[in-house]
């Protein structure tokens, strides 16, 4: 299917070096554009494989009828002028995710996860929990390991873990998960799906070919996702942090099919929305016959994944936790919840024209706010309507400096941005770079 072809990928970072790499040796006449100059190094690798790469402002200007397909990073908007004009040329639209799917063993397991929060460590904990057990098993996709760097090493009979966006599962066709997990659903990302149905549609593809003998874990608690996953044939298996589902929590523990799991004061992340990220992750495991002894060994070492709410130091009484992957309003009242000492709360980023008065009942223990970025002026407002104390800077940088100066011993210095990064940075995980690096240069003051 993808060999042999004249193919346009549109958007360079991670995904698209990837899968230009992965068609190059395919027999494949590839063509890389980006508005931007790249990683000197990756681009001259690409042309030495015989990829052509271009710099332009107006991709769309090298599209023409004579491609067979057009490769879209999941960064960029489905609206961008590229997309649409490979649509009026009737040329196909896909993702990278989708091409190195056709390249794997056809024996392969896939467990797919999905969701608006939760998805990075349901993940990572999956991965860990399959890789205790000794299996054959990878750590892919959204996460930050395109899939097209995997598919030469996959072997027949291996496990794929794979974190799946909507933005990647809105241009899939024949991807196909066996095990799919959509840990829960809320109103994000309506910049790219215009309305929250859309959003949610896309979000049920994860569960799209599966019959009877394929697996959904889904969330109990959360009316979107059993709306949306009525009619699906999966066998369904169920978990909620505040219902009785097939895995819950009772006796401050978490109980899988009744049987006690461990308690919830072996596990190191706290909060209920790991717990339920863990709930996800036992279940899948559990397919795999792990054992209660090693989920609770990997809990007791898991300290949660970068960027979200990651403790990253103490500095004169002061606790710092970066939480960059909070790039929505509902990501941060999640961060907010996991805390009961007095927080200094770091917003800001990409403006997206979503609103911020949904934190207003989460911000109970925020005694001041340093807003930054594009939306530093909405949050401002915001922050006055509520009475809370806020301070407008430019960068990422001055927050950190001025939200130590506004701070007290005994207090949380949270990044919870609520936004994307990309105003001002490549991706979230440079911006709680970033901010880490801002913290390590405080102790040096």
């Amino acid at each position: 299917m993808f060999e042999n072809k004249k193919i346009y990928i549109l958007g360079m970072a991670r995904s698209g070096y990837e899968v230009a790499k992965l068609l190059s040796q395919r027999k494949n006449k590839v063509l890389i554009t980006d508005t931007q100059e790249q990683d000197e190094d990756k681009v001259n690798e690409l042309k030495s494989l015989g990829v052509e790469y271009a710099v332009l402002t107006s991709q769309e200007e090298l599209l023409d009828e004579t491609f067979d397909y057009v490769i879209r990073n999941p960064g960029i908007s489905f609206e961008h002028p590229c997309v649409l004009k490979a649509q009026k040329l009737g040329i196909p639209v896909t993702n990278e995710i989708e091409v190195a799917y056709h390249f794997l063993p056809k024996d392969v397991t896939i467990i797919g996860i999905t969701g608006s929060n939760g998805k990075t460590t349901t993940t990572t904990l999956i991965y860990e929990f399959l890789h205790a057990m000794g299996k054959s098993v990878y750590l892919g996709g959204n996460i930050g390991y395109p899939l097209s760097s995997l598919v030469n090493k996959i072997k027949s009979g291996d496990i794929l873990v794979l974190e799946i966006s909507a933005q990647q599962l809105y241009d899939c066709v024949d991807f196909k998960t066996n095990i799919g997990v959509l840990t829960n659903l809320s109103e994000v990302h309506l910049d790219s799906f215009k309305t929250y149905d859309n959003y949610k549609k896309v979000k049920a593809h994860i569960f799209k070919y599966h019959t009877a003998n394929e697996l959904a874990i889904l969330n109990l608690g959360n009316a979107d996702v059993l709306e949306i996953t009525k009619k699906i044939k999966s066998r369904k298996i169920y978990f909620s942090s505040v219902l009785k589902a097939d895995t819950y929590i009772k006796d401050e523990a978490i109980y899988y099919k009744d049987e006690k799991i461990i308690e919830l004061s072996d596990i190191r992340v706290k909060g209920n929305h790991n717990y339920e990220n863990i709930m996800c992750a036992i279940i899948a495991a559990k397919e795999f016959g792990i054992s209660n002894s090693e989920i609770k060994e990997v809990l007791g070492k898991f300290g949660g994944v970068e960027h979200r709410i990651e403790y990253v130091c103490k500095l004169n009484g002061r606790e710092f936790y970066n939480d960059s992957k909070s790039t929505n309003v509902k990501a941060t009242q999640i961060a907010l919840s996991s805390f009961k000492q007095p927080i200094i709360l770091l917003l800001g980023g990409l403006d997206r024209g979503h609103s911020f008065d949904e934190l207003k009942d989460y911000m109970t223990h925020v005694k001041g706010i340093v807003a930054f970025g594009e939306t530093k002026n909405r949050i401002k407002a915001f922050a006055d309507s509520i009475n809370i104390d806020c301070v407008v800077v430019d960068k990422l940088t001055e927050a950190v400096k001025v939200a130590y100066n506004l701070s007290d011993e005994g207090d949380v210095i949270l990044l919870s941005p609520a936004c994307a990064s990309w105003d001002q940075y490549k991706n979230f995980e440079e911006r709680g770079m970033d901010f880490k690096n801002c913290v390590n240069e405080l102790s040096n003051i």
